[in-house]
C-alpha cells in the first residue's frame, strides 16, 4: 500500500457513515490529523480499496471498534505535567475537601492514568472515601485496559518520577503490586472510580460535578466543537467547580469564559457565576 492516500471526499463519506450507522459524530475533529490517523489504518491494515475498507467498517462492529480505536488519540501518563497535579493537590483538591461528597469527572480518560492520579491524591488528603471519581471516554477498547488498573511496570519509573515532582511524598511502589512485567494498582482506588463511554460530542451531562478534567482532548477539535462541549462543561460543573485542560488548551475564546477566573498559571478555571 505505498504512497496510498485518501481524499477528502472520501474522509467525508466515511464519517458520514459512522454518523449514520453508529451515532459517533466525528465532524468536528480537526481534520488533518483526522485525515492522518484513517490513512495510517487503511494502510496498516491492507485494504485492497477504499470501498473494501468502507464497507468492513460499516458492517463489521468489532472492525468499527478498532476503527474508533485508530482515529483517536489516547497518549497519556499518570501525574503528566507535575506541576498541574501539584497545583490540585495544594489548591484545588484542599478547597472540594470541605464539600461532603466530591464528584470528579476525568472526560476523555483513555487508559486511565488521570483518574488513577486524582484517586492517588485524594487519598492522601484523606479524601477518598467521600469522593466518586467518573472516568469516560468514546472508545470502549481503552476503557476496559483502563477498568483492568494493569499498566505496564516499565512505565513506573517515569510515573514514580512524575508523582514525587507533583507533590507526592509517599513510595510510589506501594500503590500497585508487581508481577512480571506489569504493575497492577491497588483495589481501594479502582472502587472509587467509574468507567463508562461517554461521546462529548453528542451525549448530554448525566451528573453534577465540582472537578472536571479534560485535558489533551479539545486539541483534536475544532472551534466550534470546543465552544459545544465548553457547554457541556459548563452545564456539568457547580458553582464555584473547576474546569482543567490541557497545556495548549483554553476557555478563553469561548461565549463562557466570563463566567471563570483562572487559578494562577495553570490551566485550571473556577466557575465563579451559573
Amino acid at each position: 500500500m505505498e504512497g496510498a492516500v485518501i481524499s477528502d471526499e472520501q474522509v467525508d463519506l466515511l464519517l458520514a457513515d459512522t454518523l449514520e450507522q453508529y451515532g459517533y459524530d466525528f465532524t468536528g475533529y480537526s481534520r488533518a490529523s483526522l485525515k492522518r490517523r484513517i490513512l495510517r489504518l487503511f494502510t496498516l491494515d491492507k485494504a485492497l480499496s477504499f470501498a473494501e475498507f468502507r464497507y468492513r467498517i460499516n458492517n463489521d462492529s468489532s472492525y468499527f471498534k478498532r476503527f474508533v480505536e485508530q482515529i483517536t488519540v489516547n497518549v497519556t501518563e499518570m501525574f503528566r505535567d507535575p506541576m498541574f497535579f501539584k497545583t490540585l493537590r495544594e489548591e484545588v483538591l484542599p478547597k472540594l475537601g470541605t464539600y461532603p461528597f466530591i464528584r470528579v469527572w476525568v472526560a476523555g480518560c483513555s487508559t486511565g492514568e488521570e483518574a488513577y492520579s486524582i484517586a492517588i491524591i485524594l487519598k492522601e488528603l484523606n479524601l477518598l472515601e467521600k469522593s466518586l471519581i467518573y472516568a469516560t471516554d468514546i472508545n470502549p477498547a481503552v476503557l476496559d485496559r483502563a477498568a483492568q488498573s494493569i499498566f505496564a511496570l516499565s512505565y513506573m519509573k517515569q510515573y514514580s518520577e512524575n508523582y514525587i515532582l507533583s507533590g507526592g511524598t509517599k513510595e510510589f511502589s506501594g500503590y500497585y503490586t508487581a508481577n512480571y512485567s506489569l504493575a497492577k494498582f491497588n483495589d481501594d482506588l479502582k472502587k472509587k472510580i467509574i468507567f463508562s463511554t461517554h461521546n462529548l460530542v453528542s451525549d448530554r451531562s448525566f451528573n453534577e460535578f465540582q472537578l472536571i478534567l479534560c485535558r489533551n482532548v479539545l486539541i483534536y477539535f475544532d472551534r466550534e466543537l470546543q465552544h459545544k462541549v465548553f457547554g457541556l462543561f459548563d452545564d456539568s460543573l457547580e458553582e464555584l467547580g473547576y474546569l482543567a485542560l490541557g497545556t495548549k488548551e483554553t476557555i478563553n475564546f469561548s461565549p463562557f469564559l466570563k463566567k471563570y477566573k483562572r487559578l494562577g498559571t495553570e490551566k485550571i478555571w473556577r466557575k465563579i457565576q451559573k
